[in-house]
């Protein structure tokens, strides 16, 4: 199968590019640069020029393939009504290319949203989404096209990863302190890049119209604790903020440190066969290159 990758060198899309090529597929990725290009290259694949935000570069890229993967993401937190309005615009403009086709387009959501007095599950819909990527997705089968979400956990880790865990961690540099919301209780999901990349290309293969699939190998890790292993990488102490401290003390990342977000991924492991092998986030931390160890 050829596969347009948007994203394809960031930190989740160049394992799905290796994933891909390993599976014997070929790889289409946009480069938005001739840094990324010539990354791209070096890694075995074809080169699309093209950004986020240029959507015939998007259309163009999706009509000469079999399928498309849309991880390209403005991981700006600070901005983030404002790329969650990009993506979704992305997405129509792929979606579009791939009109009356049925050829799979997967899309990248998280797990936040969900009010249900239970773990959720792939079946279930959020009440509310810090992305848009989801419903814009859908919404694209009465065209023709095989959408299928992927809800990344919060934190998908490994060596390289930018996200939300680092971001803590620099905080508790910043602070002094490693910190979480009240009693810390609150859940966060995880998943090892390289299982993540693995769930892509089952999805792609395998995965049907509109379905969601959840990449969380741990399906919940309490705030506390993840706290209290920076704390001890980082010799800080481990404090907990009241939700009126949170503000001042996270930043930006206060909407989001507070939330449980542990969600089930037992239907994505039934339907696909995913099986995650790499480390869970707590081992990957222990490992110490998230410190510079």
């Amino acid at each position: 199968m050829r596969v347009f990758v948007t994203g394809a060198t960031g930190f989740i899309g160049s394992a799905i590019v290796q994933e891909l090529l390993g599976a014997g597929h070929q790889v289409l990725g946009l480069a938005r640069s001739e840094a990324t290009a010539q990354a791209l290259t070096a890694a075995g694949a074809e080169v699309h020029r093209g950004t986020l935000d240029d959507l015939d570069s998007l259309r163009r890229g999706a009509a000469t393939a079999d399928g498309v993967i849309h991880t390209a993401f403005n991981h700006d937190f600070s901005q983030y009504e404002a790329a969650a309005q990009t993506d979704r615009h992305a997405i129509e403009a792929l979606g579009a290319a791939l009109a009356g086709s049925g050829r799979p387009l997967l899309v990248t959501s998280g797990l936040a949203g969900f009010d249900l007095g239970h773990l959720p599950t792939e079946d279930d819909s959020p009440a509310a989404s810090f992305r848009l990527s989801e419903p814009a997705a859908l919404a694209l089968t009465a065209q023709g096209v095989r959408p299928i979400v992927i809800r990344l956990a919060a934190s998908v880790h490994d060596q390289g990863d930018q996200g939300f865990v680092p971001t803590l961690i620099n905080i508790a540099r910043e602070k002094g302190v490693a910190a979480y919301v009240g009693e810390g209780l609150n859940r966060w999901p995880a998943v090892h890049r390289l299982d993540a990349a693995h769930l892509y290309r089952l999805a792609l293969e395998q995965g049907t119209a509109g379905a969601r699939y959840h990449g969380a190998a741990d399906e919940g890790i309490a705030l506390r604790d993840i706290a209290a292993v920076i704390g001890r990488h980082l010799n800080v102490p481990v404090v907990s903020k009241t939700l009126e401290e949170a503000a001042d003390h996270f930043g930006w990342m206060a909407r989001f440190v507070g939330l449980d977000l542990a969600a089930s991924s037992a239907l994505t492991r039934q339907r696909l066969g995913w099986q995650p092998t790499h480390p869970g986030l707590l081992a990957d931390l222990e490992q110490g290159h998230y410190f510079g160890k």
